[in-house]
């Protein structure tokens, strides 16, 4: 019932039956049971398999759940053991199953058991473990369940709906929404799984229903964060800042309100979303956090509010003010005690700190950007930072064939996670770097890919950048042209924060743009390349290893352009 080996002193547990250690003896003496080193061990798996089928099916399930009922009782002491005892435990009740019950009050022990097993998983980062647990905790729960005990209930399917959407099953998900929906008594109490749905919805491609539902919620819950000037709502959070030190923001209290707490985190996800398709909205969530982290204390999502704000300073040209609020933002993650948004603050500050540090320094942050996602459940910034780490390395002039592995490792996980946005973007670099290697193969995208290609303009933008960028490297002109004026056009319309990529694409179409003005004689294309040649000498002031040389090499395009040859 155990499997094919136990160590003995788990047999000799007190809350097992005391004939099992005398019957393994006389295994072990007969040849068919193997004790090496105080572990017992069937001599072959043939063995145990006959032994296991002897038992008829119904008494196996029994003999399974009182197994898994004894050593329940064993549940305290030393916590490594206890975990180790739980999960048996708790196998052995559900290897059993809700058919094996016999004395009613166990069908309730066996949710409890299950419940506490699936957090216990969730803590070792292993949700797909979890999702079993909880699953089988709700087998265990009888009708009437919801009204007899409602907040075991709340608790198995709110945290069932985190496992389902961590692991990508949003068919799951859509149905334990919908239960929690109908049968919760509070709308606070639904508050968690709408998060999820919310989160659901943008991962796949319907970012904007996302955002719509995010702020419904929000409003319901009495806030609101539109707003028609940019501009005064930035300096309302400058103002706001300003009377507190760095240690007065990292002493703060914390945030205690649980209805605001779960408001902080749907603000969270807008500025995920608004960043790619609603930007000159990102200021006005990134005030908001920070407006109610202050008031209210420090939430986990108050770390990510400092750290949109300083990107978006160092967007705006304020670099160095920039770079000190997404140090302070990494400061304040280790202070509110939680790590689950991690993955997305160190994403967000890395894409700043590649304007100050080296870039090729940079790159590890976002190992550590994903390992921190991957541990909190969230593989949505797992994803990002893998993307990131990608796209940087290729910046950095990483080998090709590795970065080939990186990206369709990337594509991979963005499939098993449902998480179609990402999937389009990586797809796209893919593109690049196969055209690039030579092998001549394309991406394929899926139905729901082309809907995001035509709705998303962050995305749409990208795939004209990286087409853009592959002609010309081929020097193919038409198609350069074609492309490069449909990235432009979509110019204004994308990205709240500052990224790395901002300093690519300035690079790549300065480079793109001499190259046509040297062809075409027009003075807009001379325009924007000058333009993108003083971007890089900006970015140059706060990191001269990563954006100096780029700069002399669009000063260089611009002689050549005025046909200097000695200056080029």
């Amino acid at each position: 019932c155990f499997g094919a080996s136990s160590e003995s002193a788990f047999v000799e547990s007190q809350g097992l039956d005391r004939n099992i250690l005398k019957n393994l003896e006389i295994a072990v003496a007969e040849g068919f049971v193997d004790k090496i080193n105080d572990q017992y061990r069937f001599a072959h798996d043939r063995i145990q398999e006959a032994a296991y089928n002897t038992i008829p099916a119904h008494r196996r399930c029994i003999i399974h759940f009182k197994y898994g009922i004894e050593l329940s009782s064993l549940l305290i002491g030393d916590e490594d053991v206890i975990t180790s005892v739980l999960f048996t435990a708790v196998n052995q009740l559900n290897l059993g199953g809700p058919p094996a019950v016999q004395d009613v009050s166990h069908y309730i022990t066996a949710a409890r058991l299950n419940l506490r097993a699936g957090k216990k998983a969730m803590e070792m980062s292993d949700y797909e473990t979890a999702y079993s647990y909880f699953d089988s905790g709700i087998s265990f729960l009888r009708k009437k369940h919801w009204q007899e005990h409602y907040a075991l209930s709340l608790e198995l399917y709110s945290l069932v709906a985190k496992c389902a959407l961590t692991n990508g099953d949003h068919t799951s998900l859509k149905f334990l929404i919908a239960e929690v929906a109908a049968k919760a008594h509070f709308f606070e109490d639904k508050l968690d799984v709408l998060y999820f749905e919310t989160c659901a919805l943008a991962y796949s491609s319907r970012l904007a229903e996302s955002i719509e539902k995010g702020l419904d919620i929000l409003s319901k819950l009495g806030i609101e964060v539109q707003g028609s000037n940019v501009e005064a709502r930035v300096q309302e959070t400058k103002d706001l800042l300003s009377p507190h030190t760095d240690d007065e923001i990292l002493n703060s209290k914390p945030m205690t309100d649980s209805t605001m707490i779960i408001a902080m985190k749907f603000l969270g996800k807008l500025e995920t979303g608004m960043t790619q398709i609603m930007p000159k909205s990102v200021p006005y969530v990134t005030f908001k956090i920070i407006e109610l982290s202050l008031t209210h204390g420090m939430s986990p999502v108050s770390p990510l509010g400092f750290a949109y704000y300083g990107s978006y300073l160092a967007k705006q040209g304020e670099i160095n003010e920039g770079y000190h609020y997404v140090k302070l933002a990494l400061s304040l993650l280790d202070k509110v005690g939680s790590r689950e948004n991690a993955g997305e603050v160190i994403f967000v500050c890395t894409q700043v700190k590649s304007y100050v540090e080296p870039l090729q320094a940079t790159l590890e942050y976002h190992h550590e950007g994903y390992a921190a996602a991957m541990a909190s459940g969230d593989s949505s910034q797992a994803v990002i930072n893998m993307f990131a780490l990608n796209a940087s390395s290729f910046f950095a002039g990483a080998n090709l064939q590795r970065l080939q592995g990186q990206c369709d490792d990337t594509i991979q996980l963005c499939e098993e996670r449902h998480q179609l946005i990402f999937m389009v973007q990586a797809q796209q670099v893919q593109r690049s770097l196969l055209k690039l290697i030579g092998t001549g193969e394309e991406p394929k995208y899926s139905s729901e890919g082309r809907d995001i290609l035509a709705s998303n303009s962050s995305v749409l933008r990208s795939y004209h950048y990286q087409t853009a960028y592959v002609s010309f490297i081929f020097r193919s002109y038409d198609d350069t042209i074609e492309n490069i004026e449909k990235y432009f056009a979509l110019q204004e319309n994308t990205w709240g924060i500052l990224f790395l990529a901002h300093a690519v694409h300035a690079f790549h179409t300065g480079l793109i743009s001499f190259w046509v003005a040297r062809k075409s004689k027009e003075q807009r294309w001379y325009q924007r390349g000058n333009q993108s040649k003083l971007a890089l000498r900006r970015w140059a002031e706060s990191s001269q290893w990563t954006f100096e040389n780029k700069w002399y090499l669009l000063e260089a395009e611009e002689s050549f352009c005025n046909n200097d040859v000695e200056a080029a």
